[in-house]
């Protein structure tokens, strides 16, 4: 229950900054006087491979985030549980009364799990959107730019992102 009230309090503090980004100057003017001169040089170099950069390097923090700001031992037991009762529940799948037993027991490891892994949350959410909106601005002087031809720079960034996270959460051992 804890997790859930972090979550929701970061929730309304993101939406709070992703709204006020052109009602508060003070915001927008933040991100830009931040991100111009670093984020904004590595797009400025190339774009395709300034923005792959960018969705790695923000990946890679995000995955480090997730890492080391959360319990990886305790994640990793209630992973071993859960897949223990899928297996049982592959068992059972002809018993309806077993199979219902059996997912009210893994709806159990949700709040567990929420409670573990919504301390990241707080650190990543509001650059995460600061970041967004400020990708918007830099790409809406550029509205029909498309990368390899097709992909706008949100399906871009949300692409590559799956990408290399999977990646790097295997490589660096999230759970």
């Amino acid at each position: 229950m804890k997790g859930m009230k972090l979550m929701f309090v970061v929730l309304i503090l993101t939406m709070i900054v992703a709204f006020a980004w052109e009602s508060m100057p003070v915001i927008k003017q933040t991100a830009h006087f931040l991100l111009d001169p670093s984020a904004g040089k590595i797009l400025d170099f190339n774009l395709t491979w300034g923005m792959l950069i960018l969705v790695f390097i923000i990946t890679f923090l995000t995955t480090l985030v997730q890492k080391y700001g959360t319990d990886q031992p305790a994640l990793k037991k209630i992973k071993e549980e859960q897949k223990i009762l899928q297996e049982e529940m592959k068992k059972y799948k002809d018993h309806p009364d077993k199979i219902l037993e059996l997912n009210k027991r893994q709806l159990e490891f949700l709040p567990r799990t929420m409670d573990l892994t919504t301390k990241p949350l707080i650190y990543t959410a509001i650059p995460f959107v600061l970041f967004f909106r400020w990708f918007g601005d830099y790409f809406s002087v550029m509205p029909d730019f498309k990368f390899f031809g097709f992909f706008s720079w949100f399906w871009f960034y949300f692409v590559f992102t799956i990408i290399f996270s999977t990646i790097l959460r295997k490589m660096l051992k999230v759970y």
